[in-house]
C-alpha cells in the first residue's frame, strides 16, 4: 500500500554520549536543506474493474529499509532509516455518470527510526504517529462498464481474450498526520497534496499491461522548521506493469516506475534537489474465497542523483469484500 509520497525532511540528535554543543552548528547547518523520501508507490491492478455497489476493507504491513545520502558539507554519514507502517483501507465502488467509479480512503500509522554519524559521532532519531489521510476517487473512461452479480460476471468472461481500459483518478493527501514545526523530521506534511492520475490498462489472454502517470501538486508549508516557508515543485511519475493471471483471483506481477522533479523552496531559496528516483517492484496476489484476499510484494527504489535515498520495502496486505 503506498503510502504514497513521503516527504522527511531530517535531524538528528546525539545518543548515549551526547555532545549538545554539535546541535546548534548542526542545525544552522541543516535548516536550508531538505532530505526528500519520495515513496514512490508502484500499484498493479489499480484499474481493475470491480462489481458495482461493493465495499472492500483492507489492512496492510510494510517494512522500509533506506540508505540515505546528503551533501557531504553536512558531515552526516552512514544514515539509515528502518521504518515500520501498518495501513488500512477502504474502497466503496458506485456508478457515476453511467461509468464505473470508487472512492478510497487510506490512513496510516508509522514507527521509523534514523541512525547515523554527526560528525562521527553516533546520533539517532525517532518518530511515531499518524501519518496524513489519504482520499482517492477514480472512474473508467472507457471500457469496464458498471455491473453487478450475474451481469458481471458474464461481462468479465466476454472480455476474457482482450480488454482495453482507460481511467482517471484523484488523490488528495490531507494534512493530518503527526506534525510540529520545531521538529524537521515529521511523519506528516502539514500542506495538502493533490495528485491527478491517468492510467490505461490491456489485457490478452492471461496477460495484463498496465501504464500509469501520475504528478504530485503541492500547496505550501507556511509552518515549516520554526516558521520557515517551504514551497515545492511539482513531481512527476510514470510507472508501468506486467502482470500474469494464473487464474481468477490469483495473478502475480512486475513492475518499473521513474520519478522526477520536487525541487524545494525554503524562504524563496532553490535548494538545488530536484529528485530523480527509479523504482521497481515484484508482487503477487491470492484469493482463499470470493470475499478474502492476500497481497505480497517487493519494492526497491535506488536515487539517479548524488543525494536521496535507496530503499528495500517489504509490504503484505489483507483484505475482505462485503
Amino acid at each position: 500500500m503506498n503510502n504514497t509520497c513521503m516527504k522527511i525532511s531530517l535531524r538528528l540528535r546525539p545518543r548515549l554520549n551526547r555532545n549538545w554543543r554539535t546541535i546548534p552548528l548542526f542545525m544552522s547547518r541543516i535548516f536550508l536543506v531538505t532530505v526528500n523520501i519520495k515513496a514512490q508507490e508502484l500499484t498493479p491492478r489499480r484499474w481493475s474493474h470491480l462489481p458495482d455497489g461493493i465495499n472492500i476493507t483492507g489492512v496492510a504491513y510494510v517494512y522500509t529499509a533506506a540508505d540515505i545520502y546528503l551533501n557531504p558539507v553536512l558531515q552526516i554519514e552512514d544514515l539509515e532509516l528502518a521504518m515500520n507502517t501498518v495501513a488500512i483501507r477502504y474502497i466503496r465502488t458506485f456508478e457515476a455518470f453511467g461509468r464505473s467509479a470508487r472512492f478510497e480512503l487510506g490512513q496510516g500509522y508509522q514507527d521509523g527510526t534514523w541512525d547515523g554519524l554527526l560528525e562521527g559521532k553516533p546520533a539517532t532519531a525517532h518518530r511515531q504517529g499518524l501519518t496524513d489521510t489519504l482520499l482517492r476517487i477514480s472512474t473508467i473512461l472507457y471500457g469496464a462498464p458498471p455491473l453487478k452479480g450475474q451481469e458481471f460476471k458474464q461481462y468479465r468472461q466476454s472480455v476474457a481474450d482482450c480488454e482495453t481500459l482507460v481511467g482517471a483518478g484523484l488523490i488528495l493527501q490531507l494534512p493530518t498526520g503527526d506534525y510540529s514545526s520545531q521538529q524537521l523530521i515529521n511523519l506528516g506534511s502539514n500542506r495538502f497534496t493533490i495528485r491527478p492520475q491517468l492510467g490505461v490498462v490491456h489485457q490478452r489472454g492471461h496477460w495484463a499491461f498496465e501504464a500509469s502517470t501520475a504528478a504530485w501538486i503541492y500547496t505550501d508549508n507556511d509552518d515549516f522548521w520554526k516558521g520557515a516557508k517551504r514551497e515545492q515543485d511539482i513531481f512527476y511519475a510514470v510507472q508501468g506493469h506486467v502482470i500474469y493471471i494464473i487464474r481468477p483471483g490469483v495473478w502475480v506481477s512486475s513492475s518499473l516506475g521513474y520519478g522526477y522533479g520536487g525541487e524545494n523552496f525554503i524562504n524563496g531559496i532553490d535548494k538545488n534537489d530536484r529528485g530523480k528516483n527509479l523504482a521497481w517492484s515484484l508482487a503477487a496476489g491470492y484469493s482463499f474465497t470470493q470475499k478474502m484476499g492476500f497481497k505480497i510484494a517487493y519494492i526497491g527504489t535506488q536515487t539517479q542523483t548524488h543525494t536521496g535515498f535507496d530503499s528495500e520495502n517489504i509490504a503484505v496486505g489483507f483484505s475482505i469484500v462485503w
